[in-house]
């Protein structure tokens, strides 16, 4: 009977731990690969679609894979590409965002499109906020944060939409499978 149990946990464990390491490999790709750079605003800025795996992720699989994959998928982005002061910054407010949307959609009641919406635009709130203040530090500007506010609120937005499209099948199957 012991054995059984510590057996359950491990295969629990290593199911967390490749389901995290998969949605961190996909955010930093998502991150990377599939972008934008703004040529527009002062400080550069970067319209991505790293979010999608993170709310996907979040969503499905919990609060700890949503920090993970956003606060290390995109922090590592951040350390690979030219945004390398970011990384700090990026870990603990991406990695909030995860967290949020993750707790906020984690109750089998709050499996509905009110609350993906609601924990998405809690996680933007987050972005908003959160980078606002990152550069208010690194520029010691107050002034030159807004530039980036529309290009965080369309990275959002695109993020939205998709994630909104896909992930009532993508609940389902994993339920169907047994990963929920």
């Amino acid at each position: 009977m012991e054995q059984a149990k510590i057996q359950k946990k491990e295969q629990s464990t290593v199911l967390f731990l490749t389901v995290t390491a998969l949605f961190i490999a996909l955010t930093y790709l998502f991150t990377a690969f599939i972008n934008v750079r703004l040529p527009i605003a002062a400080n550069g800025g970067l319209i991505h679609l790293g979010n999608v795996p993170l709310f996907i992720g979040a969503v499905i699989f919990g609060k700890k894979t949503g920090m993970l994959a956003g606060g290390i998928g995109m922090g590592l982005f951040d350390l690979l590409s030219g945004w390398t002061l970011w990384a700090p910054f990026t870990l603990v407010i991406v990695g909030l965002m995860g967290y949020v949307v993750g707790r906020m959609t984690e109750k089998e009641s709050h499996q509905n499109y009110f609350w993906y919406v609601a924990s998405i635009a809690a996680a933007c709130v987050i972005k908003i906020v959160g980078y606002y203040l990152a550069e208010v530090i690194i520029y010691g500007n107050l002034l030159a944060p807004a530039a980036s506010i529309p290009g965080n609120l369309v990275q959002i937005a695109v993020a939205a939409v998709i994630v909104l499209i896909v992930i009532g099948p993508l609940n389902k199957a994993a339920r169907k499978v047994g990963l929920k």
